[in-house]
Order: C-alpha cells, then sequence, then structure tokens
C-alpha cells in the first residue's frame, strides 16, 4: 500500500505534514508532493509530477483551484481511491475519478489512521 501526499509541507503545523508522520507511524509507504522540495521523516518532498508506480491512495492537502493543474497526473497514476481532506473538497475532480472507476472521500486522512478506518 503506497500513499501520495499532495500538497506537502515540511511545516510542522500543517496537516499535511500531520498526516506523513501519522502515515509512517503506521509503517505506509509514502511518497510526497509540494511546491517546495524537502523531507519530512524519511519521505522526499518532491516539486514535480513525480511517475510514481503503484499509488494505491492519493491525499489531497490542495484547494481545489490548485488541484486542476494534477487532474491528469492524479488520474493517470490511476490510484484505487482519493481522499479529499477538509478544505480540499472538489466536484469537478470526483466526476472525473469516478469515471476513471477511482473511489472517493471526503474524509480526514488523520482521523482515518488514528480510528483504524484507513
Amino acid at each position: 500500500m503506497k500513499t501520495l501526499v499532495l500538497g506537502a509541507s515540511e511545516k510542522r503545523e500543517r496537516y499535511s505534514n500531520k498526516a506523513i508522520h501519522a502515515l509512517r507511524s503506521k509503517v505506509i509507504d509514502t511518497v510526497a508532493i509540494g511546491n517546495k522540495e524537502g523531507q519530512v521523516l524519511d519521505v522526499k518532498i518532491n516539486k514535480g509530477q513525480e511517475a510514481f508506480e503503484g499509488i494505491e491512495t492519493v491525499t489531497l492537502y490542495l484547494s481545489a483551484k490548485n488541484q486542476v493543474q494534477y487532474y491528469d497526473y492524479i488520474l493517470g497514476l490511476n490510484p484505487n481511491r482519493i481522499i479529499f481532506n477538509p478544505g480540499a473538497e472538489n466536484e469537478e475532480l470526483v466526476l472525473k475519478a469516478k469515471q476513471a472507476s477511482i473511489e472517493t472521500m471526503n474524509a480526514c486522512t488523520l482521523v482515518m489512521l488514528a480510528t483504524g478506518q484507513y
């Protein structure tokens, strides 16, 4: 199981950063893309649209307008599901994902991990 955190940040107060910490604490293979390169724990934050293999989940920490540039990229990864964290809800991408048979959820990755629903 591999997760892509899209909208990753090195800033500890950001929820994307907390998600990387939580994912790694559960030993979930994690990759990340942000607007700046960096590192959180053992996870490198990439700036470009890396051709990651085997992405099972994309968890979004970008507003809907900032997701548009990633639509084709996300769908091209062919994940099993996309999690729209609070503030990242996006009906347009939900429709595109459903057309590609990708499960979508408006949920909080941190809550899902803490309650064993991930």
